[in-house]
């Protein structure tokens, strides 16, 4: 049985008129989880028989980014297993290649997210889960463990009461009455396998623009995808590169995965995804 990842790369491989779009949806917007309860469920309180997901745009076009990076290295599987756990690296693979889009965005939520991220109620007999917000609060910030860096400073001036700092912000502001030196920024458990960077107020036709390389810690990051937003519809979607080509994928469209020939247009850049290259 082909993953998910090998039959998005023969529908690209088969794609001779670089307007075809993949045959099936991939994480649809929102979703539904059916709970098949037993006689228990009846002294449940309160009761829902079914999850409902609202808004899911927050995490959807991140999950696909995730599930493409995990396929760009072997090792990558193995390094992510330790910020995110191998139980979660495994279940969240299989699901994706199984099509069981709603259960991989409820592992997230239920493993990954906190309770103040979101919002639930009890309509009915459904549970309904609402992600409705900024996709930097609902995903990338679940991340900062993989991400984190730290950076020393100095200070010239040697009254300063703090003279040696250290911290994992990205900015530092001391008042010191002095000059104050700062080392370079380093990774605090090691050069991760991928990095985000905030781009929220960029045209999504500036891609061309951007780096397509990083230098950081002595390793070399390669642009590997990016998450957009439309803001007229407070939507977020995503692109990224499969064997150098591009493709855009929209949950919230019927036909949602498609091969670009250019950047999407009107839609406002919110995230650059950065793979580690491989060491040679």
């Amino acid at each position: 049985m082909k993953t998910l990842f090998e039959e998005i790369k023969a529908s690209i491989k088969n794609n001779y008129n670089q307007d075809r779009s993949f045959w099936r949806p991939v994480l649809p917007w929102g979703g539904v989880f059916t709970i098949k309860a037993g006689r228990k469920a009846v002294s449940c309180t309160p009761l829902y028989v079914e999850i409902r997901l609202k808004n899911t745009c927050t995490i959807d076009g991140f999950l696909m980014l995730l599930y493409v990076i995990l396929h760009e290295n072997e090792n990558f599987p193995r390094e992510l297993s330790l910020h995110l756990g191998r139980e979660f690296i495994d279940c969240f693979l299989y699901l994706m290649d199984t099509y069981s889009f709603t259960t991989v965005k409820l592992l997230w939520i239920w493993d990954k997210m906190e309770k103040q991220q979101y919002k639930s109620e009890v309509h009915k007999a459904s549970l309904i889960i609402d992600l409705f917000g900024n996709e930097h609060d609902n995903f990338t910030k679940n991340l900062e463990n993989l991400m984190s860096t730290i950076q020393e400073s100095y200070c010239s001036n040697w009254r300063c009461p703090i003279r040696v700092q250290e911290d994992q912000q990205r900015t530092i502001n001391i008042k010191c009455g002095g000059l104050r030196e700062f080392s370079q920024r380093v990774f605090c458990h090691g050069a991760p396998p991928f990095v985000v960077l905030n781009m929220q107020h960029w045209k999504s036709e500036d891609l061309a623009y951007v780096p397509y390389y990083l230098d950081l810690s002595d390793h070399k990051y390669l642009l590997e995808g990016a998450t957009l937003f439309n803001k007229e519809e407070h939507h977020y979607s995503a692109a990224f590169q499969i064997d150098g080509h591009w493709m855009h994928y929209d949950g919230l469209r019927n036909v949602n995965l498609i091969l670009l020939n250019k950047p999407p247009e009107f839609l406002l850049l919110s995230s650059l995804v950065y793979i580690r290259a491989t060491e040679k």
